[in-house]
């Protein structure tokens, strides 16, 4: 989600030249709670590839590309390799990646996990909660970037 939000709000406050990626310290699947709550949220998603890990095209304008979003790892040969700014987002990241190979700098921008509440009625809430709590700060967050 902090990556969709992320080049969405760089979009939108023209921060040019920054892309965002995603990886994690395991290979899963894109939720299907994160997917709802990012189309909740105004986003285009229409799945690219079906399976146990689908490829999922996201979309924030229909001038721009869409996002090719799947799970994966940090490592994964889609992401860069150096000369690149590592925000650890998951609540247990920081302690399962301490060290980031070949980026230039590391920081962490801790959310609790919404799937802590898998399996629970208040599993499709947690998610939406943390995607709108997330789209906030990436907005407020590239509003001052514009401005410097």
């Amino acid at each position: 989600m902090a990556q969709i939000w992320a080049q969405a709000s760089a979009h939108y406050f023209k921060v040019e030249n920054l892309f965002t990626f995603s990886g994690g310290t395991q290979k899963t699947s894109f939720n299907k709670s994160a997917v709802k709550a990012i189309k909740e949220a105004g986003f285009k998603i229409k799945i690219e590839k079906e399976g146990k890990n689908p490829k999922y095209l996201v979309r924030f304008d229909n001038q721009v590309k869409p996002m090719v979003c799947f799970s994966k790892t940090y490592d994964h040969k889609k992401n860069p390799k150096q000369d690149f700014v590592a925000i650890m987002t998951c609540s247990d990241a920081d302690e399962a990646c301490p060290i980031v190979n070949g980026a230039e700098y590391r920081t962490t921008i801790k959310y609790d996990d919404p799937k802590l509440f898998d399996g629970t009625d208040q599993q499709q809430k947690a998610y939406s909660d943390r995607c709108r709590q997330i789209g906030r700060e990436m907005l407020y967050t590239f509003a001052k970037v514009s401005r410097t």
